[in-house]
């Protein structure tokens, strides 16, 4: 399963450096970015806390985002995340915190475990993610709060702006 994973991520990373430069306007930037690490609230053995989520994410000038992502969720099960949403900065473009807010489509939460999203129909779930962050030149790091379950750490990187 693992190997799946990453040949889709795989995939998905070396797919984006086919964009074009004409696609973007001023301001717009692309972030590939990378979850390492799920901190579970309640200690339920056999989740799984490293979900190799991997995303790419389209910010305009006025900080609307449009994204998606693959990962392995709480369950080992591939899953998918389709959203949009809206930053939040405090600082100058360099250098500032961030809050930031994302929903959409949440794919692959399947019996047995449909149940651990609120909102899920046959692995089609809807999911609202808030987060907080830090952004210096190029990267940025964020914790994203996953519901009554979890806090999620991701990394990203602007890879085209």
């Amino acid at each position: 399963m693992r190997s799946v994973l990453l040949c889709f991520h795989l995939v998905f990373i070396f797919g984006t450096f086919h964009a074009k430069a004409d696609v973007f306007g001023d301001g717009d930037l692309l972030q590939l970015n990378f979850g390492p690490y799920i901190y579970h609230y309640s200690s339920t053995p056999g989740r799984n806390s490293y979900p190799w989520y991997t995303g790419l994410e389209w910010e305009s000038a006025s900080r609307w985002e449009l994204g998606g992502a693959i990962f392995s969720n709480s369950y080992y099960q591939p899953s998918g995340y389709l959203y949009g949403g809206k930053r939040f900065i405090y600082g100058s473009e360099s250098r500032h915190l961030f809050l930031k807010i994302t929903a959409g489509a949440i794919l692959g939460y399947v019996p047995p475990h449909e149940d651990k999203i609120p909102v899920n129909k046959n692995g089609l779930g809807l999911g609202i993610i808030p987060a907080i962050g830090y952004k210096h030149g190029r990267t940025s790091i964020q914790i994203a709060i996953l519901s009554t379950s979890a806090l999620m750490l991701n990394i990203g990187y602007d890879i085209w702006r």
